[in-house]
């Protein structure tokens, strides 16, 4: 089966407690407007000469197979911090294609954010590919009872 490449992306994020890990995850993919999807979850290479859509979240078809890169964590700890978050190091040369990182840890969101963003700086070094932006969206919980964080970048057309 061949599957087109996709030409547009979008970052999202979303929290949420709930009865159970799963309900909470679900919660936290609702929260970021990919809830009601089936997600396909890729590794982490952002196509050349794709373009950002804004304002997201775009509205998906229900069920629809979409892909996605993704950092998701959960916790039934009360009082713990988690936070996830992702980035996309997005080349100078459009014709070159972008490198997407993905962090979760139980750490406040600031210090995932900036794990994450230097993954990227590293990953595209690795490439020797030089960078025109870097962007990221993170999501962050502190747990009640049982809480979940979601952040991704899906790909779409």
């Amino acid at each position: 089966m061949i599957i087109k490449t996709p030409t547009k992306f979008f970052l999202v994020s979303g929290n949420s407690e709930g009865f159970s890990l799963l309900n909470a995850f679900d919660g936290a993919l609702l929260a970021s407007g990919v809830g009601d999807t089936n997600l396909v979850r890729m590794s982490s290479i952002l196509p050349p000469n794709c373009e950002e859509i804004i304002p997201a979240p775009v509205s998906l078809p229900q069920g629809a197979l979409v892909p996605v890169a993704y950092a998701s964590l959960f916790s039934d700890v009360p009082g713990d911090v988690i936070s996830s978050a992702v980035a996309i190091g997005i080349p100078k040369d459009s014709n070159r294609a972008g490198l997407i990182m993905e962090y979760s840890a139980r750490a406040e969101e600031d210090v995932v954010v900036e794990n994450v963003k230097k993954m990227v700086e590293k990953g595209m070094e690795l490439r020797s590919r030089a960078i025109k932006e870097i962007r990221a969206i993170s999501a962050t919980c502190k747990i009640v009872a049982i809480g979940a964080t979601f952040a991704g970048v899906v790909l779409w057309d």
